[in-house]
């Protein structure tokens, strides 16, 4: 059975600095932290975690309320809280809710009942039950990824979805495509309207425009990507190009249109977000807009870190940069 004096050999520090940095890691420098943790996962050593809750008040816990864990781009998100958690002592509960509300509520009570030091929502809902609302605001709470309100008093960690969306249009009307159509996602989701109209803008500023027929709803799932290109092929004419407000959606619609003998980018250009792993290996590659999934996990876990250790905040509300990737699922549209 390993022990806290085998950590510290391992580490090359003093079995001290390992208790300090099991119990209060944002007393120990980074490098010197990062050396006991590997130390403990390499000597499998387990502290006594009932006694630290109960002399510390804390369960060293941290729920995540995530849509669908079966989501790539949830996945590199959830990584990256996981791997800033586990620098900071702190062990991951996740909530895979589904949209359910009755489960995020379910989750969320465990704030409430000291089963979790805090919070950290990926979806579009404040996770309290009107009942619970009035205690909620003693549990740290960060929103990541989704917005629930413009005006939160709690952390927000997100894209500059608007902006990115911008110039993914901006890219296809320089390809030479005019009739772009939009496969989007929840109407009530603020990214989806924030992608929606950053497309918009990039339309208006070229003198077009985006025709209801053009845009069509799916949920973010591969099936209703196929589903809404579906639609978009019942139509009188096929539109330039379809930007996707995911890259699910937009490999469902890229499977409709070949199961049709649609070529991709020959007879229209196919466009995603978010720059999951599978979309380089698509048939053809696919253009996207590239999220910094992991990096949005590790600061939604250090926003979250602070509220929960009193801690001050750099910033309340950080908007992180995007990167267009451009593949072979677009090209420059030959005018006849």
């Amino acid at each position: 059975m390993s022990t806290i004096r085998m950590v510290s050999k391992l580490a090359g520090v003093s079995t001290a600095t390992v208790s300090r940095a099991l119990k209060n890691p944002e007393l120990v420098a980074t490098e010197t932290r990062q050396k006991v943790m590997e130390a403990v996962r390499q000597s499998g050593y387990r502290p006594n975690q009932l006694a630290k809750n109960f002399s510390s008040g804390r369960s060293y816990n941290v729920v995540v309320l995530v849509p669908n864990v079966a989501n790539p781009f949830f996945s590199r998100v959830i990584r990256g809280i996981e791997q800033e958690a586990q620098t900071k002592g702190y062990a991951i509960l996740l909530g895979d809710t589904q949209g359910c509300i009755e489960r995020e509520q379910e989750y969320a009570r465990m704030g409430l009942t000291s089963q979790a030091d805090g919070l950290i929502q990926l979806d579009r809902r404040f996770p309290f039950s009107d009942d619970d609302k009035a205690l909620a605001a003693a549990v740290p709470f960060v929103n990541a990824c989704e917005r629930i309100s413009s005006d939160a008093t709690y952390p927000v960690v997100e894209l500059d979805n608007r902006g990115a969306a911008r110039a993914m249009g901006q890219y296809l009307l320089h390809c030479g495509h005019k009739d772009i159509a939009v496969i989007t996602g929840p109407p009530d989701s603020p990214i989806v309207r924030d992608r929606l109209s950053g497309m918009q803008d990039a339309l208006l500023a070229a003198g077009l425009g985006l025709t209801a027929e053009r845009i069509v709803q799916g949920d973010f799932s591969m099936r209703s990507g196929f589903a809404a290109a579906e639609q978009l092929l019942q139509q009188n004419s096929l539109p330039d190009a379809i930007f996707s407000m995911n890259d699910e959606m937009a490999i469902g619609a890229m499977a409709a249109l070949k199961a049709q003998d649609v070529r991709i980018p020959d007879d229209i250009s196919v466009a995603g977000f978010d720059n999951i792993e599978f979309s380089a290996y698509t048939n053809p590659a696919l253009t996207t807009i590239d999220q910094p999934a992991e990096a949005i996990g590790r600061q939604a876990m250090r926003a979250l870190y602070q509220l929960m250790h009193q801690l001050p905040l750099p910033q309340s509300h950080l908007v992180l940069p995007y990167e267009l990737i451009i593949r072979d699922s677009t090209q420059q549209k030959v005018h006849s």
